[in-house]
């Protein structure tokens, strides 16, 4: 079965993880994507050696990919770089402010010279206003948007994971899914900025609400600054387990069933969540002190059995154990990895997900292909 995307050509002159992140789900979904990689290689291909030899976020988003090594302070490369874009349905590219404009590939010279081409530019902080010209990684966004400042306990911190590249790479991809789409309609590409200060800034609206209302966030840790109890407590066999109380009717369950308490369950002082949240440390004693006689397994039990959702808090070692991890099995230059599948699921059928190319693994492959004596000579 012919894939979403088959048939199309996405150039990306990409870099790191936003960019790549993008182009991923765009491999995934079938397109034909060209990685145009500087001669030293994207410099994401050496954050880590932990792969068998290859670099683990390296793995992660270049699968299904071609690689081509172009040199573009070089005219006839640039050339090159030109006839594959004239060719191409999406150009996607995340350098440093200006980079791309400097090169010659400005979106706007693009679309007038293509305009079916959809183009879509990444950075930090756009296109226009104060701070557009600035380099900008993943944790210089997290702490510019705030969001380091509501995460960890006594100190900001950095969010485990590159959550400014992964939700700027992922908005990317749907922003280019809807021109696409779009482009059906009106035979008219696009042109198409995502910054990671925006991305971040649209996930901070909660916080950002609160702030304005008076109410400045916190950083509480494993713990939920709006609803209590919803945190993580600890077992007498020492296991961390979070439980979640969504709603008042939920509390009363978990009061009475859990934790025993049925003048808890009616008890005024803590019938509604505004009123539990005013008394978080009395709520969360009560509940510490019930979990913490019982065993992981015991309490488990109990939870499940009330219908309280609740989550064991597992480390990296417990996902690889986990029973609802699926993965799906990649091949790389050094040998095939296995890590997570993707999130959506396909009832019409399996996904087979191609290679992490080599560096510069299709460069003679492309020079072949798009070289303008070749296109002359068709």
């Amino acid at each position: 079965m012919a894939l979403p995307l088959s048939g199309l050509l996405v150039v990306s002159l990409e870099q790191a993880v936003a960019a790549p992140m993008c182009t991923c789900r765009l491999a995934d979904a079938g397109a034909r994507v060209i990685k145009i990689e500087r001669p030293e290689g994207d410099f994401a291909r050496f954050y880590d050696d932990l792969v068998h030899g290859e670099c683990s976020y390296f793995v992660w988003l270049n699968r299904g990919k071609e690689s081509a090594v172009l040199d573009l302070t070089k005219a006839a490369d640039q050339t090159l770089l030109h006839a594959m874009i004239a060719r191409a349905d999406v150009f996607v590219q995340n350098l440093k402010p200006d980079s791309a404009a400097k090169l010659g590939f400005a979106a706007k010279t693009l679309r007038q010279k293509f305009p079916r081409l959809i183009c879509c530019s990444i950075s930090g902080f756009g296109e226009t206003g104060p701070y557009a010209t600035r380099k900008s990684y993943d944790m210089l966004i997290q702490a510019e948007s705030g969001l380091a400042s509501i995460t960890g306990t006594v100190e900001p911190a950095r969010v485990g994971v590159s959550v400014c590249d992964i939700a700027s790479g992922m908005n990317a991809y749907e922003a280019i899914l809807e021109a696409l789409i779009d482009r059906q309609r009106t035979g008219k590409g696009a042109a198409l900025s995502v910054s990671m200060f925006d991305a971040m800034a649209d996930w901070m609206a909660v916080p950002l609400l609160q702030q304005e209302a008076g109410t400045p966030p916190r950083r509480i840790g494993l713990a939920h600054t709006s609803i209590a109890p919803y945190g993580a407590f600890r077992t007498r066999d020492g296991v961390d387990v979070l439980i979640s109380i969504q709603s008042d009717r939920e509390w009363r369950v978990l009061a009475e069933k859990v934790l025993g308490d049925a003048a808890l369950a009616a008890d005024p002082a803590f019938a509604t969540n505004v009123e539990r949240v005013k008394r978080r440390a009395e709520t969360d004693r009560k509940v510490a002190a019930v979990f913490g006689a019982l065993g992981a397994d015991a309490l488990t039990q109990k939870l499940a059995a009330a219908d309280i959702a609740f989550a064991r808090v597992n480390s990296p070692a417990d996902l690889a154990r986990h029973p609802q991890l699926r993965r799906i099995s990649v091949g790389t230059p050094s040998g095939p990895v296995s890590y997570p599948a993707p999130a959506e699921r396909n009832a019409s059928g399996a996904r087979r997900y191609g290679p992490v190319p080599a560096l510069g693994e299709h460069t003679e492959q492309v020079r072949a292909e798009f070289s303008p004596s070749t296109i002359a000579a068709k």
